[in-house]
């Protein structure tokens, strides 16, 4: 009975050193984390509590000691009304989708040949990060020297081939075509780089049996290959297409949306209603809905990777 007693003195005295450890922890952790709390509340949570209440008024930021106007929800039904809001949201999700499943497309294609550890294979790889590493107003800006109509490289090489200039930033679908092939050219090595990571996470004992068993190379990858990284594609999918809807320095520097309307991208006509037109209560309300938009399309994402989580 004296041995039971002092066992459980013991285990009592246990219990109140590891709950004061545990308090000790979270405090430690909680005093790590408020440097960068501090900075996420400067940076991001007062900015965006004060677009949400300019999205409630009428605010010229070009004219001096303007006092605001409260429009109530004039703003976000002034939006659903614009059609040029709603000819920048059809631009953007053509541009992000199409980009995206070309850029899937060839990154899975790269990451299979390039997954191995041959020198050829490291070589390659360090080449191809040459245009992801760039930045996309120095590449915008090379593109659209090469593209020029007059004195582009691009049109120089055909017409030594006996084939007319082509005006690829003039003509409205060509300039849409063109800023989707420079977003291509730059951002599938990122799609490669990573899918070759998720590749190599594979244990290459499953790859081996599957061929022994007789599965040929296309069944290995859609079969062995392809479901163990549904995981990391959906992250890497997630990623790049929130950063495709919110497409900005390639745009602005190669086409500036123009011809026209025609490659004008959502974040592009929140920059000129803002920054050009100076309607800061209109541009925060396209903000607010672009970002609300970008949450729901994560929320989609992170649903469908828990499920395939679960699987």
């Amino acid at each position: 009975m004296i041995e039971r007693c002092i066992y459980m003195k013991h285990g009592q005295q246990r219990l109140r050193a590891g709950a004061a450890q545990s308090l000790s922890d979270r405090v430690t952790t909680w005093l790590f984390l408020l440097p960068a709390l501090a900075v996420v509340v400067v940076a991001v949570v007062i900015p965006l509590g004060n677009s949400f209440i300019l999205s409630f008024q009428r605010v010229r930021i070009n004219v001096p000691d303007f006092e605001p106007v409260f429009l109530g929800l004039e703003n976000y039904r002034r939006m659903f009304s614009d059609p040029l809001f709603i000819r920048s949201v059809q631009n953007t999700m053509l541009f992000a989708f199409v980009t995206v499943f070309f850029e899937l497309v060839l990154g899975v294609m790269f990451a299979m040949m390039l997954s191995g550890d041959g020198r050829g294979a490291r070589i390659m790889r360090s080449i191809m990060l040459v245009p992801m590493i760039m930045a996309p107003v120095a590449a915008g800006t090379m593109w659209r020297m090469m593209l020029d109509k007059n004195t582009g490289i691009v049109n120089y090489l055909f017409t030594l081939v006996g084939l007319p200039a082509v005006d690829w930033l003039g003509n409205p679908v060509l300039a849409m075509v063109s800023i989707m092939m420079v977003d291509i050219w730059r951002m599938t090595p990122w799609f490669s780089i990573l899918l070759i990571s998720g590749i190599k996470s594979i244990p290459g004992d499953t790859i081996e049996a599957a061929l022994v068993d007789g599965a040929n190379r296309l069944q290995c990858f859609w079969r062995v290959v392809l479901p163990q990284m549904a995981r990391v594609l959906c992250l890497v999918l997630m990623l790049r297409l929130i950063d495709a809807f919110k497409v900005f320095d390639i745009v602005f520097v190669m086409t500036g949306g123009g011809p026209g309307m025609a490659t004008e991208m959502l974040p592009n006509y929140i920059y000129s209603q803002g920054l050009r037109y100076f309607d800061a209560g209109y541009a925060a309300a396209l903000a607010l809905m672009f970002i609300a938009a970008m949450s729901v399309l994560s929320g989609v994402f992170m649903a469908v990777r828990r499920r395939i989580a679960q699987e």
